[in-house]
C-alpha cells in the first residue's frame, strides 16, 4: 500500500476530556503562569523540589521552524505538576490569557498554572528517552487487570444472575478499590473487547469491605444507579467527566459525600441539572434529550464545607451560578469555563482564597476584568478562547494585561512594541508559556522554561502535552502540525510524539477530527525509519488505539488511515495478539456500502498477509467468512480486475488449509474468472487454484446441484491449457507444501495437473528461487511416485517429468537450500 493517509477536514471544536486529577488540599503556590497565546491551555503549579537552573536571558529557547500545512490533528491529555510552596521564594501569580486579542496582543504565558482536569505526572522537565522500554508490567497491574475481566471468580460472585457481589471474605483498602474502578472506566473505554458489568459499583456499596476516596469516571459509562450504589463511600475526590447520562438524582447523591469531599469535577455533564417534569412518564432517553424535563435551580452546594476545588465546566445554560456556590467559603479552584456570565461579582468572596481561576471561552467585560482583580492570591488565571469562536467581543490589550500583573504579583510590564518584552525583564523565566497559533512562539530569547507555539517540534509537543485533556479542538489543530513534522522532516523526539497522540487518541475516541488527525499522524511515526526506537509494548499500544479508531469511525479517512498504518507492522506476528478484531473490522471495510475502492485493496492485502502464515481453524474460518461474503459479489466489484486477483490469491493461502467452505465460493463460475485473462494469468491461475483443493476433497464433498462438479473440471482443465508456461508471475511462494499435497492423489487428476502445472511454471520462469526450493521440500520423489500413478493423465506425468529434468540439471553442490 503505497498511499499517503489524509487528515480530511476539520470538524467543529468540542470538548471530550478525561478526569481530572487528584488535587492535593495542601498549600499552593510557589509558581506563576502566564498564557499569552492565539488558544486556551492551563498546567499546574510545580511539586517541590530542586529548582532548574533559570536560561540566560539572552538564550534562545526553541529552534528553527519547519513547514507548516493545514491539516487537522490530535493531542495528548495535559500533563503538568501540581505545586506546593516553596521556603523562601517570592509567590508569583499566573496568567492565562490565550485568543483574546490580535497576534500582537498577549495570548498566553505561564509557569504551570493549576489545572482542574486530567491527572498531573512530574514529567513535564525530564528528557525525553530515546529508546522505549519493554519493562514487563507490575505484578499489581497485571492482578487488576485479571481481577476486572474475570470479576466472577475472582472478587464478585453473581445473584440472581445478574447483581454483582462482593465476596464476603473479602476487604480491600482504598489504594486498591480506587484502582479497580479507575482502570475498569479505562478498560470500558479504551479497550473494545472488554464487556462492562451493569451492577459493578454495587461491589463497592459497602464501606466496611471497600473503601473509595479517589474516583475518576467519565462518559456513558457512569448512571444515576452507579452513584446511588457507592453513595455510603467517604470519597475525598470525585471526577465525573462527560457523564451525560447521569441526572438530577444524582445531585442528591453527591450531597452524600459532603462531609469528606475535596475535589469535584462536573465537567460536560449536561443533564445533571435535570429532573424529570412527570416521573414516570418519561422515558431513559430523555436523560440525553431534556425535553420532558426541567432544569433543577434549588441545589446549592450548602454542607461542602471541605471542598476545595470545583470545575462545572460547560455547565448548561440557565443554572443559577451564584446561588449554587455561595455556600462555599474557602474555595482554592474553580473553573467555569463556558459558562456565561454577565456578572461576576460573586468571585469576590473567595479573594482570600482562590489560587485558581478558569474562564476558558467566556465572553468577558471590563466588569469581569475589575473583578478579577480584587483576587489577589490568584496564582493561576486562565481566561483564554478557542480562536475559531468568532462571537466573542472582548480583546485582551496590552493595558489589560499590565493592570493584571500590577495587580496579581511580581510579573512587571514595561510598554514596548513586542506583546513579549514586558517579560524579559522578569527576575526568572516563566515556568509556562502559551504562544500557540500566534506569531510571538516565533521570537528568540523567550522567557519561559517551556513555550507551546508552532515554531518547532518542541512547541508542537508542548502544544499537545498542554491542551488535550481540556481542549481537544486545539489539540487536533496541533496534532495536525505534528503530522507535518513526520511527514516532512524527522520527529526527533519520537517517544514521546508518539504517546502522546495515543494518549489523545485514547480520550477522545469518539472526536472524529482527532481520530482522523491522531492516525494520520501514527502511519508516519511508525515507519520502518523509527522502528529500532519502539518496544513492543508501544506498538501494541499503536496498534490498539488504531483498532479503536476504525471500529469508532465508519468515516473513510479514518478507515484508510488506520488501514495504512496497520500495514507499517510485520504481518502477522505483531496482530497476532489482536486477531480477531483485526478480521472482523476488514470484514466492515468490504461491505457492500463500502464503495471506497483503495480501502478495499488495502485491507484484502492485509487479509492476505494475515493468512499465509497462520494453522489456526478459528483464524481460518473467520477469513473464510469474510472472503465468502464479499469476494466475488458482482455488485461491489464490477470489473475491477485487481481485486479480484487480490481477493482470489487470499482466497488461495486459505484454500489450502484442511479447512474449507465451498458452497460460497462458487460464484466465481458465474463470474467467468476460471477463462478470465486479466492481468495476465493471475485472476485464472488462483482461481483454478482455489477449486483445485475443493475438488481434493472428494466428489461427496461437493454438496451443491449446480454447478455440478464435472462440468466445473472440464472448465479447469480448459482454463489450465490456456496458459503460457513461460508466464512471468506475481507470486511468493515461502513453501510448495499446499501444492505437493496434490500431487499424490487420484481423487483429482485436475488438481493434480494444476499443481504440477504451477511447479513446471515457477522452475522454468525462476529455477534459482524455486529448484533449490522444491529439491529441499521433498517434491522430487512425489513427482516420481506420481508418474508411476495409472489415475495421473498423461500430459500431467509429461509435466512431471519437464519439472524433475529441470531440477536435475541444477547441481546439488551449488544450491543453497536455506531460502
Amino acid at each position: 500500500a503505497s498511499q499517503v493517509p489524509g487528515t480530511g477536514a476539520a470538524v467543529g471544536p468540542r470538548n471530550l476530556l478525561p478526569p481530572p486529577p487528584a488535587f492535593a488540599p495542601g498549600p499552593i503556590g510557589g509558581t506563576r503562569s502566564l498564557l499569552l497565546r492565539g488558544v486556551p491551555g492551563s498546567d499546574a503549579p510545580r511539586r517541590r523540589r530542586r529548582r532548574l537552573q533559570a536560561p540566560s536571558r539572552r538564550s534562545r529557547i526553541g529552534g528553527g521552524a519547519g513547514p507548516r500545512r493545514q491539516h487537522p490533528t490530535a493531542l495528548s491529555p495535559a500533563r503538568s505538576p501540581k505545586g506546593k510552596h516553596r521556603r523562601g521564594s517570592h509567590l508569583h501569580r499566573s496568567i492565562s490569557a490565550h485568543g483574546c486579542g490580535s497576534a500582537n496582543d498577549p495570548v498566553s504565558v505561564g509557569e504551570s498554572p493549576l489545572p482542574l482536569g486530567g491527572p498531573c505526572p512530574e514529567v513535564a522537565y525530564l528528557p525525553a528517552p530515546s529508546m522505549a522500554s519493554d519493562t514487563p508490567e507490575s505484578l499489581m497491574a497485571l492482578c487488576s487487570d485479571f481481577c476486572l475481566r474475570n470479576l466472577d471468580g475472582t472478587l464478585g460472585c453473581l445473584l440472581d444472575k445478574e447483581t454483582l457481589r462482593l465476596h464476603p471474605d473479602i476487604f480491600l483498602p482504598s489504594e486498591i478499590c480506587d484502582r479497580l474502578v479507575n482502570e475498569y472506566v479505562e478498560l470500558v473505554n479504551a479497550a473494545c473487547n472488554f464487556e462492562p458489568y451493569e451492577s459493578f459499583f454495587s461491589l463497592f456499596s459497602d464501606p466496611r469491605s471497600t473503601r473509595l476516596t479517589r474516583i475518576h469516571l467519565r462518559e456513558d459509562l457512569v448512571q444515576d444507579q452507579d452513584l446511588e450504589a457507592i453513595r455510603k463511600q467517604d470519597l475525598v475526590e470525585l471526577y465525573l467527566t462527560n457523564c451525560e447520562k447521569l441526572s438530577a438524582k444524582s445531585l442528591q447523591t453527591l450531597r452524600s459525600f459532603s462531609h469528606t469531599l475535596v475535589s469535584l469535577s462536573l465537567f460536560g455533564c449536561a443533564n445533571i441539572f435535570y429532573e424529570e417534569e412527570n416521573p414516570g412518564g418519561c422515558e431513559d432517553e430523555c436523560l440525553v434529550n431534556p425535553t420532558c424535563q426541567v432544569l433543577v435551580k434549588d441545589f446549592t452546594f450548602e454542607g461542602f464545607n471541605r471542598l476545595r476545588f470545583l470545575n462545572l465546566g460547560r455547565m448548561i445554560d440557565g443554572v443559577p451560578v451564584e446561588s449554587l456556590l455561595r455556600p462555599l467559603n474557602s474555595l482554592a479552584a474553580l473553573d467555569l469555563s463556558g459558562i456565561q456570565t454577565s456578572d461576576a461579582a460573586f468571585l469576590t468572596q473567595w479573594k482570600d482564597s482562590l489560587v485558581s481561576l478558569v474562564l476558558y471561552n467566556m465572553d468577558l467585560s471590563d466588569d469581569h476584568i475589575r473583578v478579577i482583580v480584587q483576587l489577589h492570591k490568584l496564582r493561576h488565571l486562565d481566561i483564554s478562547r478557542d480562536r475559531l469562536s468568532s462571537y466573542y467581543k472582548f480583546k485582551l490589550t496590552r493595558k489589560v494585561l499590565s493592570l493584571f500583573v500590577q495587580k496579581l504579583g511580581n510579573l512587571i510590564i514595561e510598554p514596548s512594541k513586542s506583546s513579549i518584552m514586558p517579560f524579559r525583564a522578569l527576575k526568572r523565566p516563566l515556568q509556562f508559556l502559551g504562544l500557540f497559533e500566534t506569531s510571538l512562539c516565533r521570537l528568540t530569547h523567550i522567557p519561559a522554561y517551556k513555550v507551546s507555539g508552532d515554531k518547532n517540534e518542541e512547541q508542537v509537543l508542548n502544544a499537545i502535552e498542554a491542551y488535550t485533556e481540556h481542549r481537544p479542538e486545539i489539540t487536533s489543530r496541533a496534532i495536525n502540525l505534528l503530522f507535518d513534522i513526520a511527514r516532512i522532516e524527522r520527529c526527533n523526539q519520537l517517544l514521546r510524539a508518539l504517546k502522546l497522540v495515543i494518549t489523545a487518541l485514547k480520550c477522545h475516541k469518539y472526536d472524529k477530527n482527532i481520530q482522523v488527525t491522531g492516525s494520520a499522524a501514527l502511519f508516519y511515526l511508525t515507519n520502518s525509519e523509527y522502528r529500532s526506537e519502539q518496544s513492543v509494548k508501544l506498538r501494541r499500544q499503536v496498534i490498539q488505539v488504531v483498532l479503536n479508531g476504525m471500529e469508532s469511525y465508519q468515516e473513510v479517512t479514518v478507515q484508510r488511515n488506520c488501514c495504512l498504518t496497520l500495514c507499517n507492522f510485520s504481518i502477522p506476528e505483531e496482530l497476532e495478539f489482536q486477531y480477531r478484531r483485526v478480521n472482523e473490522l476488514l470484514l466492515g471495510i468490504l461491505s457492500p456500502t463500502r464503495q471506497e475502492e483503495s480501502i478495499q485493496r488495502i485491507a484484502v492485502h492485509l487479509c492476505n498477509a494475515l493468512v499465509c502464515q497462520v494453522d489456526n481453524d478459528h483464524k481460518e474460518a473467520t477469513m473464510l467468512k469474510l472472503i465468502q461474503k464479499k469476494l466475488l459479489d458482482k455488485i461491489e466489484f464490477p470489473e475491477k480486475q485487481e481485486l479480484h486477483r487480490n481477493m482470489l490469491g487470499l482466497l488461495g493461502n486459505v484454500a489450502e488449509r484442511d479447512l474449507r467452505t465451498r458452497t460460497p465460493f462458487f460464484s466465481i463460475f458465474g463470474s467467468n474468472l476460471l477463462e478470465s485473462k486479466a492481468d495476465g494469468i493471475e485472476v485464472s491461475y488462483n482461481a483454478c487454484g482455489v477449486l483445485s483443493h475443493i475438488m481434493f476433497d472428494g466428489p461427496e464433498a461437493w454438496g451443491i446441484c449446480e454447478p455440478q462438479r464435472e462440468e466445473v473440471e472440464e472448465r479447469m482443465w480448459a482454463a489450465i491449457q490456456s496458459w503460457d508456461i513461460n508466464s512471468r508471475r506475481n507470486i511468493n511462494y515461502r513453501s510448495f507444501e499446499p501444492i505437493l499435497r496434490l500431487l499424490p492423489q487420484g481423487i483429482s487428476p485436475v488438481s493434480q495437473h494444476w499443481a504440477t502445472w504451477a511447479l513446471y511454471n515457477l522452475v522454468s520462469v525462476y529455477p534459482d528461487k524455486y529448484c533449490p526450493l522444491l529439491i529441499k521440500e521433498g517434491g522430487m520423489p512425489l513427482l516420481r511416485d506420481m508418474i508411476k500413478m495409472a489415475t495421473a493423465r498423461q500430459e500431467t506425468k509429461e509435466m512431471a517429468r519437464k519439472v524433475i529434468e529441470h531440477c536435475s540439471n541444477f547441481k546439488e553442490e551449488n544450491m543453497d537450500t536455506s531460502r
